[in-house]
């Protein structure tokens, strides 16, 4: 494993990060637009054809209690379109906190003149970076994969 992109999947918009395994290090990549709960395939494609990812990593919108909810459905369902489309493991992680996390990261950039105002819209990008750490730093028995597509 070398190339992973992670997700942080919305309802009118997703995060898209890139991260490598070698350096455990994750960064935003894009922000795709959705629509009726399918992302922009092209721009995707294009993003896998210029990256070669090996793994997908999809963040899962859970309760505070740990219970799944309707945001975890969507993600899920976006998790296997991925694996469906691109025949790649698929791993799903905990996202609870990681858009605030991304806020605070992106406020103390902010504050140290790194980002902008109008790169606000890089959020979904910056959580997807945060699910992506997760990840990382997991070990592989908190990883949850979804099980192989049946050809």
């Amino acid at each position: 494993m070398s190339c992973i992109f992670g997700f942080d999947v919305g309802s009118r918009r997703s995060g898209v990060a890139i991260g490598n395994t070698f350096t455990g290090t994750a960064r935003n990549l894009a922000v795709l637009g959705m629509d009726q709960g399918q992302p922009e395939w092209a721009r995707l494609d294009a993003l896998r054809r210029e990256w070669l990812p090996d793994t997908l990593v999809v963040g899962l919108p859970l309760t505070l209690d740990g219970e799944e909810q309707p945001a975890s459905k969507r993600a899920r369902r976006f998790a296997e379109a991925l694996q469906q489309r691109y025949r790649l493991p698929v791993y799903l992680v905990d996202e609870r906190h990681s858009s605030q996390e991304a806020a605070q990261r992106f406020a103390q950039a902010r504050a140290s003149g790194l980002r902008r105002r109008n790169h606000a819209e890089q959020l979904d990008a910056d959580a997807a970076a945060v699910i992506l750490e997760r990840w990382l730093l997991a070990g592989p028995e908190d990883r949850l994969a979804l099980p192989e597509p049946r050809s």
